[in-house]
């Protein structure tokens, strides 16, 4: 993450990225596959999440790995698409072995994007088959995929509202480790710079400028019709060497990147989630890995919306 170079995820080796959506209706899927099974840990600190296969990355699970992860749209309908990213990967005879069939290991999350584009259109199974289908070593960023119907500053309802995005980054250190992240940025809140600057939110209306979130808090005495439901998801990947519990450390010091970008975060109207993917064995300070995925995530969620 230097100067003008761009980076993503996908420098994390190992890494391949695939999208699927549809213009029209606003809505998609993205999915992160490890060329091999990989560790895997999640943080939920949003009070309104929408996901599949989520406790079993508790410490604690028997599964020990993951296949792939799907973010996508069409809040709870979307998780159905998980079943076309689990059909891809068993035709290539990957997954969590029974003794008779080897199942597909994908934890899945969602955001809600039913307000924006047809709500009657939703991603499916077609559409995690697709993204699958799709997926390679590189990636674009906007309103693509999961985040093809994402929006941000929702405060004063969608009218006011401006787009979210797809957004992603990573950091190369000489040393060798390498830390990157993807985020999928339908937040509540509006997205800020590291001044405190809104690069996207509330829009005034015949105007180019934003009304701060805080602002309109403050003059609230109870919870307003705002609430569309809302979320970033993000995932991070590093080449380090985790166990499981150190995964989930990880992608709890990697919220704090939500809170560097999102002004509010982490509310009881989102539903926040970060995985964490460990693809290598570069041994390295776990505290020094989740530090630099903090910084990595909220350059990837400004990102989404530039």
């Amino acid at each position: 993450m230097a100067g003008n170079k761009k980076t993503t995820i996908c420098d994390v080796p190992g890494i391949r990225i695939g999208h699927f959506h549809q213009l029209q209706a606003k809505t998609g899927c993205t999915v992160i596959i490890p060329d091999q099974e990989a560790i895997c840990g999640v943080d939920v600190r949003g009070s309104a999440p929408g996901t599949r296969e989520i406790e079993l990355l508790k410490p604690v699970r028997l599964v020990q790995k993951i296949n792939a992860i799907l973010l996508t749209g069409g809040s709870a309908f979307g998780l159905d698409a998980a079943g076309g990213v689990q059909q891809y990967l068993e035709e290539r005879n990957l997954g969590f072995d029974t003794g008779v069939a080897r199942v597909p290991i994908v934890p899945t999350a969602v955001i809600f994007d039913l307000a924006v584009g047809d709500p009657y259109t939703r991603p499916d199974k077609s559409f995690g088959y697709q993204a699958c289908q799709n997926a390679s070593y590189s990636t674009n960023e906007g309103q693509i995929g999961a985040a093809c119907g994402a929006t941000v500053g929702k405060l004063l309802g969608i009218a006011n509202a401006s787009p979210g995005g797809l957004g992603t980054a990573s950091i190369i250190l000489p040393d060798g480790l390498v830390v990157g992240a993807l985020s999928v940025v339908n937040a509540l809140g509006e997205i800020i710079d590291d001044q405190g600057r809104i690069l996207a939110g509330i829009r005034r209306q015949g105007s180019h400028s934003f009304i701060p979130s805080l602002d309109i808090l403050s003059s609230y005495s109870k919870p307003a019709q705002f609430t569309d439901s809302n979320t970033t998801l993000t995932v991070v990947a590093t080449n380090a060497s985790l166990t499981r519990e150190s995964a989930t450390k990880i992608a709890e010091m990697a919220q704090d990147g939500l809170a560097l970008a999102i002004r509010p975060s982490h509310t009881l109207f989102d539903g926040d989630i970060v995985f964490t993917l460990s693809t290598g064995e570069f041994q390295t300070d776990i505290s020094r890995v989740g530090a630099l995925a903090c910084r990595v995530v909220a350059e990837s969620i400004r990102r989404s919306v530039q």
